[in-house]
């Protein structure tokens, strides 16, 4: 196993460990608390020598901390290039849950003056490579008679923890594969991402806003750092990240922030001294986030802050279940507050009990298959639906798979004025039983199969439900099932189940379905017909 590296951003651990910088009005000091105190974490001397201080008494952690972690040890692979297959679609940096594959677009001059500068040939040979000349930023410019520009991928060696999704989500071009670790090529890595972040910025004009996955090419997008001890291949992550860069993108990092409710994502994003967020957030209970935003709203409109935007962040068990009754109250309050759901149809954070996501005939903790009780027996409870009932709510049941879906979502929940719900689907790669790299295809096969559709409910657009509801973005929308064109396999929520773990049990030896993964399909169906007549499809 190779051994850590230095990180992009050096952090020395200062000799005085004393707290001599005490807190007042709640104001962190942040460079003494990344040289000081995660400093102390990063050399592991924090244990024996940091004194109990203001920040830990206050529960402050300093915005992006988490910058200065080192995941390289944690995986054997990481992710390599081949510039000559990559088509600058950006799928790969949209869908990397730990912000460790970036992109950057940057014009023909620039670089090349850039490479000139240095004297190895050897390394600006090897830098050269990180570049292509993609018929997007390139050809295309070129044509017009303006300058074209590079466009350049560099993996983050301190951040990527060897998931491959982000192979997975190239896809067939074919530029990105896994290459076993060493420890100069971990340095080589280092070196080359150091390069980038030498770089100036993508220059607006090859980012393309009508493309909505150029969002992740400007650095106001790049709220949330990496670093966060989430486990390799999180579906959540990717979900956060995207969110905060369609956020940010538009509104800038000032003008949003965050309640969580417990779980998952505020164990992996406040791991003391480590945090992902470049954008204030507070962790409330389980059961509360939406009433904490609810006084944190309040708050802001009395400072004249009605702009800011504001989101709360919450499981399906935070959501569906034991929060579900203040966010009911929050929804029926009006208040300008969007809810990200990251459904993940488990409390993952506990180790993996049914939830009122959870669907019929998943194998869970207080759900397990047995003899008797072949896994849940309950039905899905569907958060979409609910929330459309409450009045002037805007909601989205959306994958990250799809991601022009997803930040249509995202922009057009900030931009309505009152609450908004966003669902998106959350692959748990160790509670669903599928290999780390998958969240994006199980989430897109999850579309596909109708196990859970994509949909946008969206006031404005109308007086009746049918004008409110779109389905657009699953595909054969007046059909029961979609079928295959090439192979003519119906995609149906067996074909689903069958790539799970979670539902391994619920097949016999010949491949069969059981009889209650049967009337899980028929519940699936039910619900997607639902939908159809609620769209006015059917």
């Amino acid at each position: 196993m190779s051994q850590p590296i230095e990180p992009a951003v050096a952090v020395k651990a200062a000799p005085d460990r004393t707290n001599k910088l005490p807190i007042t009005r709640d104001v962190l000091d942040v460079q003494d608390f990344n040289e000081r105190i995660v400093g102390a974490y990063n050399d592991g001397t924090a244990e024996l020598e940091l004194p109990a201080d203001h920040s830990t008494a206050r529960s402050l952690i300093a915005a992006g901390s988490a910058a200065l972690r080192d995941f390289s040890y944690i995986a054997p692979e990481i992710p390599l290039l081949n510039n000559e297959n990559c088509v600058g679609c950006m799928d790969c940096v949209t869908e990397c849950p730990d912000t460790a594959i970036l992109g950057k677009a940057v014009p023909k001059s620039v670089l090349e003056a850039e490479l000139a500068k240095i004297a190895d040939p050897a390394e600006r040979e090897y830098f050269a490579k990180q570049f292509s000349q993609t018929t997007k930023y390139w050809t295309t410019y070129e044509k017009k008679g303006q300058e074209p520009a590079y466009f350049g991928i560099f993996i983050d060696p301190t951040k990527c923890k060897g998931c491959a999704e982000c192979v997975d989500a190239c896809g067939n071009h074919g530029a990105l594969s896994m290459l076993m670790k060493d420890t100069p090529g971990l340095k080589q890595y280092q070196r080359a991402f150091n390069f980038y972040k030498h770089l100036p910025e993508s220059p607006k004009q090859y980012v393309n806003e009508k493309l909505l996955s150029d969002m992740m090419l400007a650095e106001r997008s790049l709220l949330y750092v990496g670093g966060a001890g989430s486990c390799m291949g999180c579906g959540e992550a990717t979900a956060i990240r995207m969110m905060l860069a369609a956020t940010g993108f538009v509104y800038g990092k000032e003008a949003v922030g965050i309640v969580n409710s417990t779980g998952c994502s505020t164990v992996y994003a406040s791991t003391y001294p480590y945090n992902p967020y470049l954008v204030p957030w507070t962790n409330s209970l389980f059961e509360n986030g939406p009433a904490d935003a609810m006084g944190v709203r309040g708050r802001w409109d009395q400072m004249g802050w009605r702009d800011k935007k504001l989101w709360v962040i919450g499981g399906d068990g935070a959501m569906l279940d034991i929060g579900f009754q203040s966010l009911s109250r929050m929804l029926a309050s009006g208040m300008n507050i969007k809810v990200l759901v990251l459904d993940t149809q488990v409390y993952s954070n506990t180790g993996g009990q049914a939830s009122t996501a959870s669907f019929k005939g998943q194998n869970t903790k207080f759900s397990v298959h047995g003899k008797v009780i072949q896994g849940k027996t309950e039905r899905r409870k569907e958060i979409a639906q609910i929330a459309m009932m409450h009045p002037n709510t805007f909601v989205a049941q959306t994958s990250c798979a799809l991601s022009n879906h997803f930040y249509k979502a995202i922009l057009a929940a900030n931009e309505f004025d009152g609450p908004a719900v966003v669902s998106v689907y959350t692959t748990c790669q160790p509670e669903h039983g599928v290999g780390d790299n998958l969240a994006m295809n199980q989430s897109k096969l999850a579309v596909d199969t109708r196990t859970f559709p994509v949909l946008i409910y969206d006031p404005r657009k109308g007086g009746k439900l049918s004008e409110r509801l779109s389905l657009q973005g699953n595909p054969a929308p007046k059909e029961d099932w979609y079928k295959n064109p090439q192979t003519g396999e119906v995609y149906d929520f067996v074909t689903f189940a069958r790539t799970e773990g979670r539902f391994a049990k619920q097949f016999d030896k010949d491949g069969n379905p059981s009889e209650i993964l049967l009337a899980a399909r028929q519940d699936r169906l039910e619900n997607w017909r639902l939908l159809q007549e609620l769209a006015g499809i059917i």
